[in-house]
């Protein structure tokens, strides 16, 4: 099975702290990078991580406050003093359009080497905003003061996996296999016919990985990410707090807690901290006692989708 990997490089709130970084994430699935916010620090903490400039193609921004999207120009210049070539895509709210054109044009008067092409995300509407042969990229409506959504990363279905002993045994020509895969059986030349679920195992289950930063509580945003492997929401307070998150368009880890289990998620892992908070313990003890699964998120932390 390939790598389905969340890469933490930053998971705190908008007042930074010599503790975290703010938000910023990277998803590796089957062999590509993408962002997800964009943060102070950016490219400081791709480099950090080992992850492969060139490989990253696609920045998800949920929203334009700015600990998420103020390393998105800082990312952009290093991008071009590295050379790149290739297209860099970012998918965001329309309003970070004309800010993002007005910084290009503002430090980069000449020719920067590459292509940065926007895509406006309806943060309305829960839609594919990307799409390519092994995954897609949906939009999750959140409600924060500000439009904003999240993202869900859905893997699509694989085909099952060749048994090679079965292939060894009825001496089956390689130019079978793809035939085999799509639900063929084989006829040995003898006329017997061997039947298609004999000759694979199944195929991996799709894998999938929902973003929810920033938001209120939603009492249904958990019909929206059913069944999702691995939810990452923000915890930015505890139940201490729950006056201010109401305030704020913010979640504690209690309510966080509550999605993941209503969703029937896989586990769940706690972010966008406030700053009040020296021991985020208090944050994961809470969640806990909601959803047991539940993890604290950590600068270059790596999780497995599964």
């Amino acid at each position: 099975m390939e790598p389905f990997k969340i890469h933490i490089l930053g998971c705190g709130s908008a007042l930074p702290t010599l503790r975290h970084f703010s938000s910023m994430q990277v998803v590796e699935c089957r062999g590509k990078l993408f962002m997800i916010d964009c943060g102070e620090g950016a490219q400081l903490q791709i480099r950090r991580s080992g992850l492969s400039f060139e490989r990253l193609g696609h920045i998800f921004i949920s929203h334009i406050h700015g600990d998420h999207c103020f390393g998105l120009i800082g990312l952009i210049s290093t991008f071009g003093l590295l050379g790149r070539t290739a297209t860099l895509n970012v998918h965001a709210p329309a309003e970070l359009q004309p800010m993002l054109q007005a910084q290009l044009d503002l430090f980069f008067n000449y020719d920067i080497g590459y292509k940065v092409e926007f895509h406006p995300v309806d943060t309305t509407q829960q839609q594919v905003i990307y799409e390519d042969r092994s995954l897609t990229v949906e939009s999750i409506p959140l409600e924060h003061r500000m439009p904003c959504c999240g993202f869900l990363f859905r893997e699509k279905p694989t085909l099952p996996h060749i048994r090679r002993d079965m292939i060894d045994m009825y001496e089956i020509p390689i130019s079978q296999i793809n035939n085999i895969k799509s639900g063929l059986g084989y006829t040995l030349p003898d006329g017997t016919y061997i039947e298609h679920e004999r000759l694979v195992t199944e195929a991996d289950k799709p894998r999938s990985y929902a973003y929810c930063s920033d938001t209120r509580y939603m009492p249904r945003l958990h019909e929206m990410i059913s069944g999702v492997d691995t939810l990452y929401h923000e915890s930015t307070y505890a139940h201490d707090k729950l006056e201010s998150a109401a305030k704020y368009c913010h979640s504690t880890a209690a309510q966080a807690a509550q999605v993941a289990r209503d969703a029937h998620a896989g586990k769940l892992l706690l972010g966008h901290y406030s700053a009040r908070y020296a021991d985020e313990n208090i944050l994961l003890e809470e969640a806990k006692k909601v959803f047991d699964n539940s993890y604290l998120t950590n600068e270059m932390d790596i999780f497995d989708v599964k």
